[in-house]
């Protein structure tokens, strides 16, 4: 856990949230700045700055993100629609907190990923 991490503490139960899923790996709760009517937030449990900082031994972490993502969707009735399932990675990626997560988006058509 990096101390200074808000996502440290959200999977710690230090900060409150809406949660969706907590397992021995991975913790999926609510996106306080929604951009649909479906959007949570997936993170590894153990703290890494970004997606890039793992590697195969993280394999099993990162399968679970998507087999969550697939559950909560079909759990939250998007799975039929449609969603997204995204992250940033750095600053010009838009990565705003720098603890790797996942963005589960759906609920609504979601157009192009960038704007034209």
């Amino acid at each position: 856990m990096s101390e200074d991490c808000i996502f440290c503490k959200i999977v710690a139960g230090e900060l409150p949230s809406k949660q969706f899923h907590q397992d021995e790996l991975v913790t999926a709760f609510q996106d306080i700045s929604a951009q649909a009517p479906l959007h949570v937030l997936i993170v590894p449990n153990q703290h890494f700055n970004d997606l890039g900082e793992m590697g195969d031994a993280q394999a099993e972490i990162l399968g679970r993100i998507a087999q969550v993502a697939g559950e909560l969707a079909a759990q939250e009735g998007v799975a039929s629609s449609g969603w997204r399932l995204v992250t940033n990675i750095g600053k010009h990626g838009g990565q705003e907190v720098f603890h790797t997560h996942f963005h589960l988006l759906g609920g609504r058509p979601l157009g192009p990923l960038l704007a034209r």
